[in-house]
Formats: C-alpha cells, sequence, structure tokens
C-alpha cells in the first residue's frame, strides 16, 4: 500500500509531465463505477435525446465503469487542452465553422500527447498498464472531468473552469496505478441563463443542464446523415459545422486565452473563404482546406449539405 506522500509525489510528475506537453489542467479520479451518472445517462437515452447517434447506446457497462476499459484500473486522470481562438472568418455572411475544427484534427495530436505522457510515467514511476482516451471511446469525459475538480459540467452541459472557460478538449488516462485524488469543485453558473436563451433551437431545457442532443445544431451539421429537418430551415445560425453559440454568450469565457498549439492554425485559405467560396465549393477545395481536419468526418457530401441547407429558398 502506497503512502500518501508516494501519492502524491506520483501525482506532482505526472502533472509536471503534463503541463510541460501542453496541457491546461490535469484532474484525477478514483477509478470506480458511476452509479449517479449511469441513471442520468439512462434516462437521457430513453427520452431519445441521443437522436441517430445510437453508438451511445453501446457498451454501457464501459461507459459507467472504467475497469471495464482497462482492467485493475486504479486512477482515471483528465487533462485539458486549449484550442480557443479570436481568429474569426473574414466574410461575416459566410457559413461558420466551430474554433476547435480550425486546425488540424484534435484526436491526432491530443492522442500522441497522451501516449508520451503514458510512455514517461512507465519510465519514472514503473511499469503501469492503461489506456490513452480522446473523444473516441465510451468514457463519460465530462462526468469524470467534474469528479476530478477540472470544472462544473455547465447549465449548457459544457464543462467549464472558472479560470479558463470552456474552449478546450478534454483527455483521459485511465492507468492502473494509485494517485492522490482531487476533489469536485463547486458549479459558478448560479442564475445565468444566457446558454439557455441564445439557444436557437432551444436544445438546452429551460432549467439548464440537460441538452437534448437531437435538437443541437452540432448534431443536425455533423452528426446526422439524413437530410436536415425543414423546421429547422432558418434556426442553425449560419453554422455548417459545429456551433460555439452557447460558449460564446458564456460569461466565464472571458478568461478565455489564445492558445499555444501551432498544429490548431487554420489553414492559409480556410477564413478567407467568402459565402460565394463557400456556395461554390468543390471536393478538390475541401480536401485541400480540411486535409487534416476533423471536418472531413462529414465528407465533402455532408457539408454541401449543410452549406446548401442554409442557402437554398
Amino acid at each position: 500500500m502506497a503512502t500518501f506522500q508516494e501519492l502524491q509525489r506520483r501525482a506532482d510528475i505526472l502533472r509536471n509531465h503534463a503541463f510541460r506537453l501542453g496541457f491546461e489542467t490535469v484532474g484525477i479520479a478514483k477509478a470506480e463505477r458511476m452509479d449517479e451518472e449511469a441513471q442520468l445517462l439512462e434516462n437521457w437515452l430513453n427520452k431519445n435525446y441521443h437522436g441517430e447517434m445510437s453508438y451511445m447506446e453501446n457498451h454501457f457497462e464501459k461507459r459507467i465503469d472504467p475497469t471495464k476499459l482497462v482492467p485493475n484500473s486504479k486512477s482515471v486522470i483528465t487533462l485539458t487542452y486549449n484550442y480557443f481562438t479570436e481568429e474569426k472568418q473574414v466574410d461575416s455572411d459566410a457559413p461558420k465553422i466551430s474554433k476547435y475544427a480550425y486546425g488540424k484534427d484534435y484526436h491526432f495530436v491530443i492522442k500522441n500527447k497522451l501516449k508520451e505522457l503514458l510512455h514517461i510515467l512507465n519510465e519514472e514511476i514503473g511499469e503501469i498498464h492503461g489506456r490513452c482516451f480522446v473523444d473516441s471511446a465510451p468514457v463519460l469525459e465530462r462526468d469524470w472531468a467534474k469528479r476530478s475538480g477540472v470544472g462544473w459540467i455547465g447549465k449548457n452541459t459544457l464543462l467549464i473552469h472558472p479560470k479558463k472557460g470552456s474552449y478546450f478538449f478534454l483527455a483521459e488516462l485511465i492507468i492502473d496505478l494509485e494517485l492522490s485524488t482531487d476533489n469536485p469543485i463547486k458549479d459558478y453558473c448560479g442564475t445565468c441563463r444566457k446558454c439557455i436563451d441564445a439557444c436557437p433551437t432551444k436544445a438546452i431545457s429551460e432549467e439548464g443542464y440537460f441538452m437534448d442532443g437531437s435538437k443541437c445544431i452540432s448534431y443536425f451539421t455533423i452528426e446526422l446523415k439524413n437530410n436536415l429537418p425543414n423546421e429547422y430551415k432558418n434556426k442553425l445560425d449560419n453554422w455548417m459545422f459545429g456551433c460555439d453559440i452557447c460558449q460564446e454568450v458564456c460569461p466565464w469565457n472571458k478568461f478565455s486565452k489564445k492558445h499555444q498549439e501551432p498544429e490548431f492554425e487554420p489553414h492559409p485559405d480556410l477564413l478567407k473563404m467568402t459565402k460565394k467560396d463557400w456556395i461554390e465549393i468543390t471536393e478538390d477545395i475541401f480536401q485541400k482546406v480540411f486535409q487534416k481536419s476533423a471536418v472531413k468526418r462529414t465528407k465533402f457530401k455532408g457539408l454541401k449539405r449543410n452549406i446548401d441547407f442554409l442557402f437554398s429558398e
């Protein structure tokens, strides 16, 4: 049984190297079954708030129990990686793209850093077994982040950090090493309801903290494979990929600062493209501008569908 001092020493090594690799925040929680969160997830699924995202129904036990993902796991480490930028598309009439997708696909950028971090821990602490996760497996990221004190889950259902806002990616290491753990922090949303009032599709419940994913603009423009529903014809606020509305209006994002990741810089042509350029976009241009971008998830056909939906009569 490791002493408290030893658990703290291991956590310090983890944090020092994580910060050196560019992660901004590190939180640690004990790896255990999430009973309360399991009930909330089940309720959300039963209401069909996941829409066509049928994968959310899969691997339920793995989502709520990290020991099912990593046998003998002891710790769930949550890390944040900033992607905020004040850069904007030049043409204010052009269809919009979420900030997180400006640069290279975050899955690859962050996963590589996680693998390096796990390698370093193996070298400095001893043999550790674990897995790296970046929005790519059945992990309840925001719930683990909340448990480990990285932030609170806001009324818009995004994780919010009191000094960094919410423009960051979440990543996890689930490992079989015991570490000193962190405590959850207070919810500071208070009586604010800016995100609730600003959502054009009313995806956020009136009380907040509950999102009907099947009404979210990000769902429509990324996840939905069928035709976009006509009832939302003039409610997508010009978003062609993702949506940042509930982050743009959140008061806590006044603390957001420009990221320091060169790989997240946009393709030189991306922000210059006009509304006309987007309407006339070809597959060649799509492949050039989004060569290593998360936008490739929609494929050319999906992005063209979104643009046509926004501007067709």
